[in-house]
């Protein structure tokens, strides 16, 4: 029958191999790159909008979110265990997503998928996104405006790529670090302005906690 004749289960076999022997690709998706500005900000609360971001196959819901809550963590505001003095707003204002060289997946199933054993990607997941980060005070006063535009090419292969399965997302996650890659020295040399601008302006009020409810 069709479905155990030996090309189908090679062609079976060399998938398991394509996604067996990828990189790791996990702590490019849980790692921030360490590069502190010289100058940090007072503690900063975060506020993420994915836009466009948000409606591709790749990214999870939360991504933006957190790698943005730990390039401001770790690299642009000082820790966060005293009164935040503002707010660093991440958009995502633009996100284009491509996959290149798609066509070569016919000839890879002609060839039973040897040209991935010889280093072939099978395809490349490309994607371009715009990124603006706002610093406001805690009066909601616009201090400064920042833009990014970040690139990735994400190869799916054996033995140097990824796997079809996590390309997408990774491919997402990449162009956005790439674009607060560029963010990052605009705040750098901004610093200087913006930290006694967000002190002056005060830090938030702590929220009183909810009186208890009477038995």
């Amino acid at each position: 029958m069709i479905a155990n004749s030996p090309s189908l289960r090679a062609i079976g076999l060399l998938f398991l191999g394509l996604a067996g022997s990828c990189v790791s690709e996990k702590h490019l998706m849980q790692q921030t790159p360490v590069a502190v500005i010289a100058n940090r900000l007072p503690p900063l609360e975060t506020m993420t909008d994915p836009g466009p971001l948000a409606n591709t196959d790749g990214a999870d819901p939360d991504d933006a979110q957190r790698i943005f809550r730990n390039e401001v963590r770790q690299n642009l505001a000082e820790p966060a265990d005293t009164a935040a003095f503002g707010y660093a707003r991440l958009t995502v204002t633009k996100a284009e997503v491509a996959r290149k060289n798609k066509g070569l997946q016919y000839f890879q199933f002609l060839t039973l998928m040897t040209p991935s054993l010889f280093g072939v990607p099978l395809e490349t997941y490309s994607t371009n996104v715009t990124a603006e980060v706002q610093i406001t005070d805690v009066t909601g006063k616009l201090l400064g405006t920042y833009t990014g535009l970040g690139r990735s090419n994400v190869q799916v292969a054996m033995y140097y790529g990824y796997s079809q399965r996590t390309a997408p997302r990774l491919s997402d996650l990449v162009a956005l670090r790439d674009a607060l890659t560029k963010i990052r020295p605009q705040l750098d040399s901004a610093s200087a302005r913006l930290r006694p601008l967000l002190l002056a302006g005060g830090h938030m009020e702590a929220t009183p906690p909810e009186p208890a409810a009477r038995r």
